[in-house]
């Protein structure tokens, strides 16, 4: 445990609280949109949040809208089939989580944080206004089905509702993984006080996208599935249309932080560079290394970077050698890189151990499905009402909006005092807690399945494929801890992936954590297709049959369970050896 004395001066060692965050201006770059430098206390902070929380919970609540329910609209009202439509949702969805790296390499290249959002928020729109009109316009709709015969949607119609589908898809990877960022860019890295603030935002940040989950999940839904796919895609696309006005409104409060080059060809120059010099020797002092003999630090929109002593050949690349001085190409960063340069790639090479251990968590978080595939075989009557297994879900959005205030106000206050740390716990503490959560999460759903397997047994259900007499509440504690493991795990990812990148790489580090989730869906389907594959083999019913009662869904939670022990257990061994970049 350290004390608060102690966190300050750990802050001050790596560059990030100096007398530069004393004075009026930001003390980290930041300017306004003409490119003037900008006053603390007439922008950014709170004061700048608001509008991009906002624009969050409606793009979120459009997003939701559309995606909650798109296997309802492709089945009903395209008549595709239930396996065509589910590969349809799942490609789309993986999608929305690859486009972010577009997005994420315009924004820290060319454009910035805030015309990246704003650009791709109009693509968005488009894609909204497009797909409401192929659901409400005659012509451009699906002819309903005649009693059992459901007639093929035309060419036409396909078309423009996957292109709004895709519109969409590319717009949501410019905002993605810039708004967060964008949303940390308004408070200054060099001022104590706006620093610990930063920690709460990406709490609320996330709080707000639950809510718009949560508002889609349940009241889009019920306008979709009762009063028609038009007003249910119109009412999303018209948040979307409040978002993109919510945004451009805090213009004059915006801070923002000018694009340093493509972070794509600064890597590959390192690369590059050391493979050259693959006989170069590195100098034992560092400060022959090259770099800028100024404050400012040859990447535009970034502090310099302090050099470490790991990763030893790839400072082959800030090497000055005879060839570099006597052909005089200290210019050409193919041969001769700064060291904030090299830094920077040691940064991405740091953190991949810690990327990747979060993409199982990501695969335990796609579980959804099953837990909507056990809610199907448990009792859903509450006296005369019926719960869908489905709107279960809506526990654990529930949880997440309940525990966020909590951490934020009551845990986080309680936590800095036992360890000086002025966010309460570090991003690597905070998603470890949440992957041990996980397990739990996993651990309860086997727990339950294994009660409700002892029940079919007893009511000899085993071979009938009905619900057992076991309360479909008792999945509230798998949901509630579902959400639990999302709150320290996933806002802790988001503020590791903002903290610890690179200033200038900060919007394509964010899409790295974004592909997590597309990669944890991956993993999940692989699991389960060897699963499948090697427990019905010689014709065995297998773990995860049509009926469940007849197979062992437990089993396969506690693989999961097992595994997220085995993924916690090496995360723990790559965060104990993990070091935070340094800024000098």
């Amino acid at each position: 445990m350290g004390s608060q004395e102690e966190e300050q001066r750990s802050l001050l060692e790596d560059g990030l609280l100096s007398e530069t965050g004393k004075g009026p201006y930001a003390g980290d770059g930041s300017v306004d949109i003409h490119g003037n430098p900008v006053l603390k206390d007439r922008t950014g902070n709170w004061r700048a949040c608001p509008f991009i929380l906002g624009n969050e919970c409606c793009e979120r609540l459009a997003y939701y809208g559309i995606a909650a329910n798109l296997v309802s609209y492709l089945t009903k009202n395209l008549h595709e089939g239930n396996a065509p439509a589910a590969r349809n949702v799942t490609t789309w969805k993986g999608t929305c989580y690859l486009t972010p790296l577009i997005g994420a390499i315009l924004a820290d290249a060319y454009w910035g944080r805030y015309w990246t959002i704003a650009v791709f928020s109009a693509i968005y729109f488009v894609g909204m206004v497009t797909l409401t009109l192929s659901a409400s316009v005659p012509s451009l709709k699906p002819p309903s089905c005649v009693g059992s015969f459901c007639p093929e949607a035309s060419a036409a119609q396909y078309a423009v509702f996957f292109l709004g589908l895709y519109l969409i898809a590319l717009g949501t990877g410019g905002i993605k993984p810039c708004v967060s960022s964008f949303g940390a860019d308004q408070f200054d890295d060099t001022d104590s006080k706006e620093r610990a603030k930063k920690a709460s935002f990406f709490n609320w940040f996330y709080f707000s996208i639950n809510i718009g989950a949560l508002i889609s999940s349940s009241f889009l839904v019920w306008v979709q599935d009762n009063r028609g796919w038009g007003l249910g895609f119109a009412i999303p696309t018209l948040f979307m249309g409040i978002a993109i006005v919510s945004f451009l409104s805090g213009t004059p409060l915006y801070r923002f932080q000018r694009p340093g080059g493509s972070p794509i060809t600064r890597v590959c120059q390192v690369v590059v560079a050391s493979l050259r010099k693959w006989k170069v020797e590195v100098p034992h002092d560092s400060s022959l290394l090259c770099e800028l003999t100024d404050k400012a630090s040859a990447i535009k929109g970034s502090r310099k970077l302090e050099h470490s002593d790991e990763l030893r050949f790839l400072d082959k690349a800030a090497t000055v050698s005879e060839l570099d001085e006597k052909t005089e190409s200290f210019s050409d960063p193919w041969r001769l890189c700064t060291v904030t340069q090299v830094e920077e790639l040691k940064i991405l090479v740091r953190m991949f151990p810690v990327w990747a251990t979060t993409i199982v968590f990501s695969a335990v978080y796609a579980q959804g499905a099953m837990f909507v595939e056990q809610g199907m075989v448990l009792d859903t009557t509450i006296g005369s009402f019926t719960i869908p297994p489905a709107s279960l879900a809506t526990f654990n959005v529930v949880s997440v909006i309940m525990l966020v205030p909590i951490y934020d106000r009551i845990f986080v206050p309680i936590a800095r005092r036992f360890t000086g740390k002025e966010r309460g716990l570090s991003e690597i503490q905070r998603m470890g807690i949440g992957l041990f959560i996980s397990v739990l999460a996993m651990a309860a759903g086997a727990l339950l399945e294994m009660k409700r397997l002892d029940i079919a047994k007893a009511e000899h259900l085993e071979h009938q494929k009905v619900a057992v007499p076991l309360s479909i509440l008792w999945q509230i504690p798998s949901y509630f801890l579902v959400g639990a493991a999302e709150v320290f795990t996933f806002i802790g990812q988001l503020e590791f992936f903002y903290d610890q990148s690179p200033d200038a790489m900060r919007s394509l580090c964010s899409a790295l954590s974004l592909l997590t989730t597309a990669l944890g869906n991956y993993l999940s389907s692989f699991i389960l297709t060897i699963v499948t594959s090697i427990t019905t083999r010689g014709g065995k019913t297998g773990w995860i049959p049509d009926n469940l009662n007849e197979g062992h869904l437990d089993y396969f939670f506690w693989l999961l369970a097992g595994l997220s022990i085995l993924n916690l257990m090496v995360y723990i061994y790559c965060a104990m050896r993990y070091k935070s970049k340094r800024a000098s």
